[in-house]
Protein backbone atom coordinates (compact mmCIF):
# COMPACT_ATOMS: atom_id res chain seq x y z
CA UNK A 1 0.00 0.00 0.00
CA UNK A 2 1.39 3.33 -0.79
CA UNK A 3 -0.16 5.94 0.89
CA UNK A 4 -2.82 6.43 4.43
CA UNK A 5 -4.42 8.84 2.18
CA UNK A 6 -8.22 8.05 1.06
CA UNK A 7 -8.77 8.33 -3.11
CA UNK A 8 -12.71 6.30 -2.74
CA UNK A 9 -14.81 6.63 0.08
CA UNK A 10 -17.92 4.95 -0.02
CA UNK A 11 -20.97 5.71 2.17
CA UNK A 12 -24.22 3.84 2.91
CA UNK A 13 -24.60 2.77 -0.38
CA UNK A 14 -27.68 0.67 -1.46
CA UNK A 15 -28.41 -0.78 -5.19
CA UNK A 16 -31.92 -2.52 -5.86
CA UNK A 17 -33.14 -3.57 -9.28
CA UNK A 18 -36.73 -4.32 -9.99
CA UNK A 19 -36.86 -8.58 -10.28
CA UNK A 20 -38.81 -7.77 -13.33
CA UNK A 21 -35.89 -6.63 -15.19
CA UNK A 22 -34.70 -10.70 -14.97
CA UNK A 23 -36.12 -13.54 -16.76
CA UNK A 24 -39.15 -14.31 -14.65
CA UNK A 25 -39.40 -11.69 -12.19
CA UNK A 26 -42.29 -9.87 -10.22
CA UNK A 27 -42.96 -6.20 -10.94
CA UNK A 28 -43.46 -5.82 -7.43
CA UNK A 29 -39.89 -7.87 -6.10
CA UNK A 30 -37.13 -5.90 -5.47
CA UNK A 31 -33.15 -7.83 -5.56
CA UNK A 32 -31.22 -5.91 -3.12
CA UNK A 33 -28.02 -6.06 -4.69
CA UNK A 34 -26.33 -3.78 -2.75
CA UNK A 35 -27.23 -2.72 0.99
CA UNK A 36 -25.77 -0.21 2.99
CA UNK A 37 -22.59 -0.93 2.03
CA UNK A 38 -19.52 1.81 3.60
CA UNK A 39 -15.87 1.46 2.78
CA UNK A 40 -12.55 2.99 1.95
CA UNK A 41 -9.92 2.48 -0.62
CA UNK A 42 -6.48 4.25 0.12
CA UNK A 43 -4.58 5.46 -2.61
CA UNK A 44 -2.09 3.48 -4.33
CA UNK A 45 -3.58 0.20 -2.82
CA UNK A 46 -5.61 -2.51 -3.97
CA UNK A 47 -8.76 -3.60 -2.28
CA UNK A 48 -10.01 -6.99 -3.59
CA UNK A 49 -14.01 -7.60 -2.97
CA UNK A 50 -14.32 -11.18 -2.83
CA UNK A 51 -17.22 -13.40 -1.99
CA UNK A 52 -19.53 -15.96 -4.19
CA UNK A 53 -21.33 -15.48 -7.26
CA UNK A 54 -24.21 -13.38 -7.08
CA UNK A 55 -22.84 -11.39 -3.70
CA UNK A 56 -22.84 -8.16 -5.22
CA UNK A 57 -19.30 -7.72 -6.14
CA UNK A 58 -19.61 -6.46 -9.82
CA UNK A 59 -22.89 -4.21 -8.56
CA UNK A 60 -20.80 -2.50 -5.82
CA UNK A 61 -17.72 -1.81 -8.13
CA UNK A 62 -20.21 -0.21 -11.26
CA UNK A 63 -21.89 1.92 -8.50
CA UNK A 64 -18.46 3.40 -7.20
CA UNK A 65 -17.63 4.90 -10.34
CA UNK A 66 -21.01 5.50 -11.37
CA UNK A 67 -21.58 3.07 -14.35
CA UNK A 68 -24.49 2.33 -12.44
CA UNK A 69 -26.32 5.08 -10.34
CA UNK A 70 -27.21 3.97 -7.01
CA UNK A 71 -30.35 3.58 -5.14
CA UNK A 72 -29.21 5.56 -2.11
CA UNK A 73 -25.99 6.27 -0.24
CA UNK A 74 -22.31 8.61 -1.67
CA UNK A 75 -18.92 7.97 -2.96
CA UNK A 76 -16.20 10.22 -2.73
CA UNK A 77 -13.63 10.32 -5.01
CA UNK A 78 -10.50 12.70 -3.30
CA UNK A 79 -13.35 14.17 -1.23
CA UNK A 80 -15.32 15.39 -3.91
CA UNK A 81 -18.78 13.87 -3.89
CA UNK A 82 -19.26 12.66 -7.48
CA UNK A 83 -23.09 13.23 -7.27
CA UNK A 84 -22.26 16.48 -7.27
CA UNK A 85 -20.49 17.04 -9.87
CA UNK A 86 -21.72 19.05 -13.05
CA UNK A 87 -21.95 17.72 -16.52
CA UNK A 88 -18.24 19.22 -17.56
CA UNK A 89 -16.80 18.20 -14.11
CA UNK A 90 -18.02 14.91 -14.53
CA UNK A 91 -16.18 14.72 -18.50
CA UNK A 92 -13.13 15.59 -16.03
CA UNK A 93 -14.07 13.07 -13.38
CA UNK A 94 -14.58 10.31 -15.99
CA UNK A 95 -11.02 10.14 -17.12
CA UNK A 96 -9.74 9.60 -12.79
CA UNK A 97 -11.55 6.26 -13.01
CA UNK A 98 -11.61 3.13 -15.37
CA UNK A 99 -12.87 -0.35 -15.67
CA UNK A 100 -11.67 -3.53 -16.97
CA UNK A 101 -14.07 -5.77 -17.77
CA UNK A 102 -14.27 -9.65 -17.19
CA UNK A 103 -14.66 -11.04 -20.62
CA UNK A 104 -11.95 -9.47 -23.31
CA UNK A 105 -13.52 -10.35 -25.97
CA UNK A 106 -17.24 -9.49 -25.37
CA UNK A 107 -15.64 -6.25 -24.06
CA UNK A 108 -14.12 -5.48 -27.10
CA UNK A 109 -16.12 -4.15 -30.28
CA UNK A 110 -15.45 -6.88 -32.95
CA UNK A 111 -15.86 -4.47 -35.93
CA UNK A 112 -12.97 -2.10 -34.53
CA UNK A 113 -9.23 -2.39 -35.00
CA UNK A 114 -6.76 -2.35 -31.86
CA UNK A 115 -5.83 1.09 -32.54
CA UNK A 116 -9.11 2.48 -33.11
CA UNK A 117 -10.53 0.55 -29.78
CA UNK A 118 -7.22 2.05 -27.86
CA UNK A 119 -7.64 5.52 -29.50
CA UNK A 120 -11.52 5.90 -28.78
CA UNK A 121 -10.88 7.39 -25.17
CA UNK A 122 -8.07 9.71 -26.93
CA UNK A 123 -10.58 10.75 -29.62
CA UNK A 124 -13.54 11.18 -27.13
CA UNK A 125 -11.95 13.47 -24.56
CA UNK A 126 -10.04 15.32 -27.95
CA UNK A 127 -6.59 15.03 -26.32
CA UNK A 128 -4.80 14.85 -29.77
CA UNK A 129 -5.31 17.74 -32.37
CA UNK A 130 -2.88 15.80 -34.84
CA UNK A 131 -3.08 12.20 -36.36
CA UNK A 132 0.37 11.28 -35.82
CA UNK A 133 0.40 12.25 -32.24
CA UNK A 134 -2.70 9.76 -31.51
CA UNK A 135 -0.54 7.50 -33.48
CA UNK A 136 2.21 7.04 -31.27
CA UNK A 137 0.31 7.54 -28.37
CA UNK A 138 -1.41 4.50 -28.95
CA UNK A 139 1.41 2.62 -30.39
CA UNK A 140 3.13 3.42 -26.94
CA UNK A 141 -0.02 2.33 -24.93
CA UNK A 142 0.40 -0.88 -27.17
CA UNK A 143 4.04 -1.63 -25.90
CA UNK A 144 3.25 -0.46 -22.17
CA UNK A 145 1.19 -3.91 -22.53
CA UNK A 146 2.80 -5.94 -24.18
CA UNK A 147 0.66 -5.71 -28.03
CA UNK A 148 3.43 -5.47 -30.75
CA UNK A 149 2.35 -2.20 -32.88
CA UNK A 150 2.06 -3.69 -36.28
CA UNK A 151 -0.87 -5.62 -34.80
CA UNK A 152 -2.41 -1.94 -34.79
CA UNK A 153 -5.14 -2.89 -38.34
CA UNK A 154 -5.86 -6.40 -36.19
CA UNK A 155 -9.70 -7.38 -35.46
CA UNK A 156 -10.08 -8.78 -31.28
CA UNK A 157 -10.75 -12.16 -33.04
CA UNK A 158 -7.24 -12.10 -34.57
CA UNK A 159 -5.75 -12.36 -30.84
CA UNK A 160 -5.94 -14.99 -27.98
CA UNK A 161 -7.50 -14.01 -24.97
CA UNK A 162 -4.38 -12.88 -23.10
CA UNK A 163 -4.01 -10.48 -25.43
CA UNK A 164 -7.28 -9.03 -25.59
CA UNK A 165 -7.34 -8.44 -22.24
CA UNK A 166 -4.18 -6.56 -22.47
CA UNK A 167 -6.05 -4.41 -25.21
CA UNK A 168 -8.24 -3.73 -22.86
CA UNK A 169 -6.01 -2.64 -20.29
CA UNK A 170 -4.19 -0.54 -23.10
CA UNK A 171 -7.65 1.07 -22.55
CA UNK A 172 -8.53 1.82 -19.50
CA UNK A 173 -5.01 3.35 -18.67
CA UNK A 174 -5.18 5.18 -21.90
CA UNK A 175 -6.49 8.59 -20.01
CA UNK A 176 -4.01 8.08 -16.79
CA UNK A 177 -6.38 7.10 -14.33
CA UNK A 178 -6.10 7.22 -11.02
CA UNK A 179 -8.43 4.40 -10.25
CA UNK A 180 -9.53 1.33 -12.06
CA UNK A 181 -12.16 -1.34 -11.11
CA UNK A 182 -10.64 -4.62 -12.12
CA UNK A 183 -14.02 -7.01 -12.40
CA UNK A 184 -12.69 -10.50 -12.71
CA UNK A 185 -9.80 -9.45 -14.70
CA UNK A 186 -8.39 -12.92 -15.41
CA UNK A 187 -11.00 -15.79 -14.77
CA UNK A 188 -11.75 -15.72 -18.22
CA UNK A 189 -7.81 -16.70 -18.63
CA UNK A 190 -5.73 -20.05 -18.75
CA UNK A 191 -4.08 -19.96 -15.60
CA UNK A 192 -0.74 -19.71 -17.75
CA UNK A 193 -1.80 -16.37 -18.58
CA UNK A 194 -3.14 -15.39 -15.86
CA UNK A 195 -0.20 -14.63 -13.98
CA UNK A 196 1.39 -12.37 -16.59
CA UNK A 197 -1.45 -10.04 -17.07
CA UNK A 198 -1.93 -9.99 -12.98
CA UNK A 199 2.25 -8.94 -13.29
CA UNK A 200 1.43 -7.01 -15.93
CA UNK A 201 -1.20 -5.22 -13.70
CA UNK A 202 1.35 -4.58 -10.31
CA UNK A 203 3.79 -2.93 -12.66
CA UNK A 204 1.56 -0.51 -13.76
CA UNK A 205 0.14 0.26 -10.54
CA UNK A 206 3.97 1.03 -9.27
CA UNK A 207 4.74 3.08 -12.50
CA UNK A 208 1.87 4.69 -12.39
CA UNK A 209 0.52 5.08 -9.08
CA UNK A 210 -2.70 3.50 -9.60
CA UNK A 211 -5.73 2.33 -7.25
CA UNK A 212 -7.13 -0.64 -7.63
CA UNK A 213 -10.48 -2.43 -6.51
CA UNK A 214 -9.76 -5.80 -7.34
CA UNK A 215 -13.06 -7.97 -7.72
CA UNK A 216 -12.68 -11.89 -8.04
CA UNK A 217 -14.11 -15.16 -6.26
CA UNK A 218 -10.52 -16.96 -6.97
CA UNK A 219 -8.75 -16.43 -3.58
CA UNK A 220 -5.00 -17.69 -4.61
CA UNK A 221 -5.24 -14.43 -7.71
CA UNK A 222 -6.34 -12.29 -4.47
CA UNK A 223 -3.62 -13.28 -1.81
CA UNK A 224 -1.27 -12.34 -4.84
CA UNK A 225 -2.36 -8.99 -5.85
CA UNK A 226 -4.08 -7.47 -2.77
CA UNK A 227 -3.24 -5.71 -0.20
CA UNK A 228 -6.68 -5.64 1.64
CA UNK A 229 -9.57 -7.87 1.28
CA UNK A 230 -13.16 -6.87 1.64
CA UNK A 231 -15.75 -9.91 1.99
CA UNK A 232 -19.55 -10.00 0.76
CA UNK A 233 -21.80 -11.93 1.50
CA UNK A 234 -25.64 -11.08 0.00
CA UNK A 235 -24.93 -7.51 -0.57
CA UNK A 236 -23.54 -6.58 3.02
CA UNK A 237 -19.71 -6.45 3.69
CA UNK A 238 -18.75 -9.28 6.45
CA UNK A 239 -15.27 -8.24 6.91
CA UNK A 240 -12.18 -6.06 6.01
CA UNK A 241 -8.45 -6.11 6.85
CA UNK A 242 -5.01 -7.16 5.46
CA UNK A 243 -4.80 -9.72 3.12
CA UNK A 244 -2.06 -11.51 5.38
CA UNK A 245 -4.55 -11.53 8.38
CA UNK A 246 -7.31 -12.39 6.53
CA UNK A 247 -5.75 -15.56 5.07
CA UNK A 248 -3.79 -16.44 8.18
CA UNK A 249 -6.48 -15.88 11.01
CA UNK A 250 -10.18 -15.23 9.43
CA UNK A 251 -12.84 -13.88 11.98
CA UNK A 252 -15.92 -13.70 10.03
CA UNK A 253 -17.37 -17.32 9.71
CA UNK A 254 -17.76 -17.06 5.92
CA UNK A 255 -14.35 -15.59 5.85
CA UNK A 256 -13.53 -18.92 7.46
CA UNK A 257 -15.07 -21.29 4.62
CA UNK A 258 -13.99 -19.65 2.08
CA UNK A 259 -10.50 -19.76 3.15
CA UNK A 260 -10.85 -23.74 4.08
CA UNK A 261 -12.24 -23.86 0.26
CA UNK A 262 -8.77 -22.72 -1.12
CA UNK A 263 -6.90 -26.09 -2.35
CA UNK A 264 -3.84 -27.15 -0.06
CA UNK A 265 -0.72 -27.51 -1.68
CA UNK A 266 0.89 -28.69 1.47
CA UNK A 267 0.04 -32.90 0.80
CA UNK A 268 0.08 -33.12 4.66
CA UNK A 269 -2.91 -31.30 4.63
CA UNK A 270 -5.31 -32.56 2.43
CA UNK A 271 -6.82 -35.64 4.39
CA UNK A 272 -7.39 -33.08 6.88
CA UNK A 273 -11.55 -33.13 6.93
CA UNK A 274 -12.28 -29.28 6.53
CA UNK A 275 -15.58 -28.34 7.52
CA UNK A 276 -18.17 -27.16 4.44
CA UNK A 277 -20.51 -24.62 4.15
CA UNK A 278 -24.41 -26.16 4.08
CA UNK A 279 -27.53 -25.28 2.59
CA UNK A 280 -27.83 -22.58 -0.21
CA UNK A 281 -27.68 -18.94 -0.67
CA UNK A 282 -30.49 -17.07 0.64
CA UNK A 283 -32.60 -15.11 -1.85
CA UNK A 284 -31.47 -11.34 -2.29
CA UNK A 285 -35.36 -10.79 -3.29
CA UNK A 286 -36.07 -11.59 0.40
CA UNK A 287 -32.74 -11.47 2.59
CA UNK A 288 -32.84 -13.31 6.12
CA UNK A 289 -33.46 -10.96 9.14
CA UNK A 290 -30.49 -9.93 11.16
CA UNK A 291 -27.63 -11.32 9.63
CA UNK A 292 -28.32 -12.19 6.40
CA UNK A 293 -25.59 -15.09 6.64
CA UNK A 294 -27.20 -16.94 10.14
CA UNK A 295 -29.11 -19.27 7.74
CA UNK A 296 -25.92 -21.04 6.95
CA UNK A 297 -23.40 -20.53 10.04
CA UNK A 298 -22.96 -23.08 12.23
CA UNK A 299 -22.36 -20.80 15.31
CA UNK A 300 -26.02 -18.47 14.46
CA UNK A 301 -27.50 -17.67 17.87
CA UNK A 302 -31.03 -15.92 18.46
CA UNK A 303 -29.29 -12.39 18.52
CA UNK A 304 -27.87 -12.96 14.92
CA UNK A 305 -31.68 -13.22 13.67
CA UNK A 306 -32.70 -10.38 15.96
CA UNK A 307 -30.53 -7.92 15.14
CA UNK A 308 -28.59 -6.65 12.22
CA UNK A 309 -24.32 -6.82 13.08
CA UNK A 310 -22.68 -4.10 12.33
CA UNK A 311 -19.13 -3.55 11.48
CA UNK A 312 -16.59 -3.57 14.52
CA UNK A 313 -13.24 -3.35 15.33
CA UNK A 314 -11.64 -6.95 16.02
CA UNK A 315 -7.60 -7.46 16.03
CA UNK A 316 -7.09 -4.34 13.69
CA UNK A 317 -9.86 -5.22 11.35
CA UNK A 318 -13.73 -4.85 10.36
CA UNK A 319 -15.41 -7.55 11.24
CA UNK A 320 -19.49 -7.63 10.92
CA UNK A 321 -20.46 -10.39 13.13
CA UNK A 322 -21.73 -10.68 16.89
CA UNK A 323 -19.53 -13.97 17.70
CA UNK A 324 -16.34 -13.79 15.86
CA UNK A 325 -14.04 -15.04 18.64
CA UNK A 326 -15.94 -18.76 17.39
CA UNK A 327 -13.30 -19.19 14.65
CA UNK A 328 -10.31 -17.05 17.05
CA UNK A 329 -8.86 -20.60 18.25
CA UNK A 330 -10.04 -23.07 15.44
Amino acid sequence: MESEKVLIEASHLVKNFSASHFFGGSKTDVIHAVSDVSLKIMEGETLALVGESGCGKSTLGRVQIRMIEPTSGSVRFDGTDIATLKSGQKRSFAKKMQFIFQDPYASLDPHMTVFDIIAEPLVTHHLFKKKEDLRAEVISLMKTVGIRAEYMNRHPHQFSGGQRQRIGIARAIALHPRFIVCDEPVSALDVSIQSQILNLLRKLQEQNRLTYLFISHDLGVVHYISDRVCVMFLGKICEIGRTEDIYSRPLHPYTRFLIDAVPDIDLSKRNKPKPLLQGEIPSPINPPSGCRFRTRCPFAQTICGDQEPVLRNVDDRLVACFFPECFKNK
